[in-house]
């Protein structure tokens, strides 16, 4: 073969062309600036505060990650963040269920919710936003019920449960609570099956190109409504996590939540169409919104601007990646 016909050298991947490092190097700048700006921003007061709120929004985008990378999304994580604390907590103060078997059931309630949504989205070919954004209503309109739109007090006692879940404790100057840890193992779970195992091929194969991967023998149907029973599963742990940390299980709690997340998710990388997507860049995208809502609060901005800041850097990390995918094209 002559050097004419012989085939072009396979271009190298550039790691600093991959979405997460644009994620990762504006999270540097965001937290050198609110350093900067507001000095108390790094004090361990608040570092400690910053993380007792993130892993509950961190937990959830793990899933919402797995499951955009499938080509779907769940609009009713929200709500469903609600709806297994209300339920687990209904449980144990109005039928004296103990507190284990009322977790339980909160977290198959939800898991029923995401088995509900997968089916209709698979198998009726229903779009999944249309599909959980009705959910949506209907979670939350069910959790106001139960609850007659009051709050219930969270369960106070010390157990297991609530040690497992919630508990915290002192390392050095910083305060830091066991959600940290489910965090970060169910990250660390997540990274692996997406980037190192088969059940991660699928759904990746399944994202770029569905009817290709059923044609290889992807069990398609089954691993999206897998991911949606997941998610919302994840959703409620979340919830439950949220209700012992603060003593309180609301119908209202997680209003809006699933736009964070879902901004969390994309802004880490995660394309939103579907192929691709990033369990460490989701990772960053947590810290880095959550250092956001909490660094425009100490620099004196109104936390009702918080919105109009995650928009703006929603829009600009869109762009980079953009960019970034542009530049990695043959031929530019």
């Amino acid at each position: 073969m002559d050097a004419a016909s012989a085939p072009p050298p396979a271009r190298r991947s550039n790691p600093l062309r991959r979405p997460q490092v644009a994620t990762l190097l504006m999270l540097i700048v965001v937290l050198a600036g609110f350093t900067i700006a507001a000095p108390h921003f790094a004090s361990p007061r608040n570092v400690s505060n910053m993380l007792a709120f993130m892993p509950e929004l961190g937990i959830i985008a793990l899933g919402m990650c797995l499951l955009l990378t499938a080509g779907e999304f769940d609009l009713s994580v929200g709500a469903v963040f609600a709806l297994g604390a209300c339920v687990a907590m209904i449980l144990v103060q109005s039928t004296g269920w103990a507190i284990g078997p009322s977790l339980a059931a909160g977290l198959l309630t939800c898991m029923l919710v995401g088995l509900v949504n997968g089916l209709i989205v698979t198998k009726m070919g229903i779009s999944s936003f249309l599909v959980t954004l009705s959910m949506l209503l209907v979670v939350r309109g069910s959790s106001l019920y139960l609850t007659q739109g009051f709050p219930l007090q969270s369960y106070r006692e010390e157990t297991v449960f609530r040690t497992l879940l919630a508990g915290d404790f002192n390392l050095g100057p910083f305060r830091l609570y066991a959600s940290l840890f489910w965090f970060a193992g169910l990250a660390l779970l997540a990274g692996y099956v997406l980037t190192l195992s088969r059940l991660g091929n699928w759904i990746s194969a399944i994202g770029s190109n569905r009817q290709a991967a059923i044609a290889r023998g992807v069990p398609a149907d089954a691993v999206k409504i897998g991911l949606f029973v997941l998610t919302s599963t994840l959703a409620g742990l979340a919830g439950m996590i949220s209700a012992f940390r603060i003593n309180n299980a609301s119908p209202v709690a997680g209003t809006e939540y699933e736009l964070e997340v879902i901004a969390m998710v994309v802004v880490g990388g995660t394309a939103l169409t579907g192929g691709y997507g990033t369990i460490f860049g989701t990772v960053l995208g947590v810290i880095l919104l959550r250092a956001i809502r909490n660094g425009i609060i100490m620099i004196g901005v109104p936390g009702l601007a918080y919105s109009t800041f995650v928009g703006g850097i929603i829009l600009l990390m869109l762009m980079l990646h953009a960019g970034l995918r542009r530049a990695g094209e043959p031929g530019r």
